[in-house]
């Protein structure tokens, strides 16, 4: 804004001076508008036509005067052009096509619909898990508040077809949308799920009888910022010392703690054995919190017994440093 400013300020200021000449003219050399409008334009231009009137002493200093005057602030007006188009309108180029370059080529990522409050909420945890993500914004504005980020940014409307096959929906493991507007985040689940049968899809809710036209438009889960501050007010005046470790357990210290999920794979060799005799403790220090059986996402196995048998597809609750965590995914995927 700054540098259009200046341009559009040399832009008045040249014309002003052109103005003056003319009228310079028109009273020094006695010369009707359209004489003096054409010594104004080859004077310059510097060109060298012949003058249409006898050069006065007047009018030579006159015209070294304003040949320096206009010669400096065509040159200030250029230099400005310039800087404006190479350093702004080219750089902003070459960030997008980075930018479309960077999403074409992505893949088992996670799609942010709306970039306001709650959804710069979650690319700034995503950023701190090391995960790929793509948001979708339709207000530049809103864009260009989040760019110092450096997220993977599409300007598009998210409730368009189009702009979550730009997000590489096919490609994509998960999505949340944030949108200002129960209806447009019906719209988005729906079309999302139709796009991806497999997509994990959580949608905020702002009316309680949306939760449910979201679930059937396709969503796996929604939440509700209202209910879920609601709660958390609740438990930090109940249970403070309960809500403070919940709040500080990404990061403790020193040591970044961190709860995760973690599948197991029929290729592990943790995969058949019962709980104790995969001592993941022993392993990687982990604390196994629970296990999530089959599909059902509300059905969890607490403090699980040694006796557990770890089958394919379930999913341990664990809690402990990220570093450890990344070591049980590896020994969940493969023998």
């Amino acid at each position: 804004m700054v540098k259009i400013n200046k341009i559009i300020l040399f832009i008045v200021l040249f014309a002003i001076l052109i103005l003056v000449a003319i009228f310079g003219y028109m009273i020094i050399l006695d010369l009707t508008i359209i004489d003096a409008i054409y010594m104004t334009v080859i004077t310059v231009s510097t060109v060298g036509y012949r003058e249409v009137a006898e050069m006065t002493p007047q009018a030579k200093v006159f015209s070294s005067i304003f040949i320096v005057l206009s010669v400096g602030s065509i040159g200030f007006l250029v230099s400005a052009l310039v800087d404006y188009f190479s350093e702004g309108r080219v750089k902003e180029v070459w960030r997008r096509k980075k930018m479309e370059k960077a999403i074409e080529n992505i893949k088992d990522h996670y799609i942010i619909c709306g970039a306001g409050e709650t959804g710069q909420i979650i690319m700034k945890h995503f950023i701190h898990s090391n995960v790929d993500f793509v948001v979708i914004e339709n207000d530049e504005a809103v864009l260009r508040g989040v760019e110092d980020l450096n997220a993977l940014l599409i300007q598009d409307d998210a409730t368009k077809e189009e702009a979550l096959e730009r997000a590489k929906i096919h490609e994509a493991k998960g999505l949340v949308t944030t949108l200002s507007k129960d209806a447009d985040n019906v719209y988005v689940v729906l079309t999302a799920r139709t796009l991806n049968k497999n997509l994990h899809i959580l949608a905020r809710a702002h009316d309680d009888t949306s939760h449910k036209k979201l679930r059937r438009a396709g969503a796996n889960n929604t939440v509700s910022p209202n209910e879920i501050g609601g709660k958390k007010l609740a438990r930090m005046m109940l249970k403070p010392s309960i809500s403070h470790f919940m709040d500080h357990i990404i990061d403790t210290g020193n040591i970044s703690i961190e709860m995760e999920e973690v599948e197991i794979y029929e290729e592990s060799s943790l995969c058949h054995k019962p709980l104790q005799e995969s001592n993941i403790k022993g392993k990687t220090g982990l604390i196994v919190l629970a296990i999530r059986k089959g599909d059902n996402e509300d059905t969890f196995d607490f403090n699980p017994s040694g006796d557990t048998v770890l089958e394919p597809t379930d999913k341990l609750i664990v809690v402990g440093e990220k570093d450890k965590i990344v070591l049980l995914r590896e020994m969940a995927r493969k023998s």
